[in-house]
């Protein structure tokens, strides 16, 4: 019988404090994957906010204790290089640790690697600090509930995690409800829907594209009862797919897809 192993491991940052790095071993299943028999995006999304949560946990800061300390953390930005994506029935290991925050956003990065060792898929993230009952934005100097603060950077070799310039003219391409099933156990839409959202709009021949890089801005959370109209520009020079859903004339979410 397989088993799936988490633990941590530690470095030293630029001040001399350990850093956990979260390891967490799992499987590519057939219904996490794609018709290319590859692991999809909404799977990918999934698997990194479920592995940032488990890291959370098992450090003492599960989302009930932070709610307790008026602490909710908010996803932002994410971005993705994609060297090979794992396939159906691949062993692989989700390494992520949190790294030098910026003044209103943590950073955590993210590595998926095959049971060979060899670097699958890179990731960098950025999460906001929001104070559940004011909704205010806390600055992550404030936020005192762990200790060391990282001070520690390893370069990031794909697209960064910056704001995303919707093109002009871009067209519609379908409506997609919120639906139950979009909605996660805090009663938000799960940001790993998003990716759903993206690639389930686009026409078929894009969906055959052998995609590079993937990045996101959460900008404006869609809720159960809305409807998200989703538009796309297709740069087939640049070879790059933007995609934006708005519900009642409001970005929800920007993102763009790169293909080789």
């Amino acid at each position: 019988m397989e088993e799936f192993k988490e633990w941590f491991d530690y470095v030293k940052d630029n001040n001399g404090n350990e850093i956990p790095i979260f390891n967490r071993e799992a499987k590519i299943y057939f219904s996490q994957c794609s018709a290319d028999n590859k692991l999809n995006l909404y799977e990918l999304l999934k698997l990194c906010s479920d592995s940032a949560t488990e890291d959370y946990n098992l450090r003492g800061f599960s989302w009930k204790m932070l709610w307790e300390n008026q602490v909710i953390i908010l996803l932002s930005r994410q971005s993705f290089r994609f060297f090979k994506r794992p396939q159906s029935d691949e062993r692989i290991r989700i390494v992520t640790w949190e790294e030098t925050p910026e003044p209103l956003q943590l950073v955590r990065r993210y590595k998926i690697l095959s049971d060979a060792e060899d670097v699958l898929i890179t990731g960098h993230s950025t999460w906001l600090l929001v104070n559940p009952d004011t909704r205010k934005i806390i600055r992550t100097k404030d936020f005192n509930l762990r200790s060391p603060v990282p001070n520690y950077l390893v370069p990031y070799e794909g697209i960064p995690t910056g704001k995303i310039i919707l093109p002009e003219n871009m067209q519609e391409l379908n409506r997609r409800p919120i639906c139950f099933t979009d909605i996660d156990s805090n009663g938000h839409t799960n940001n790993s829907r998003y990716g759903a959202f993206t690639v389930d709009c686009l026409p078929e021949e894009y969906q055959k594209k052998d995609f590079t890089d993937f990045r996101i801005n959460y900008s404006k959370e869609a809720v159960r009862g809305q409807t998200l109209t989703m538009f796309a520009h297709f740069d087939d020079e640049a070879k790059k797919i933007t995609v934006a859903g708005k519900a009642d004339h409001n970005v929800c979410f920007e993102s763009e897809l790169f293909y080789k």
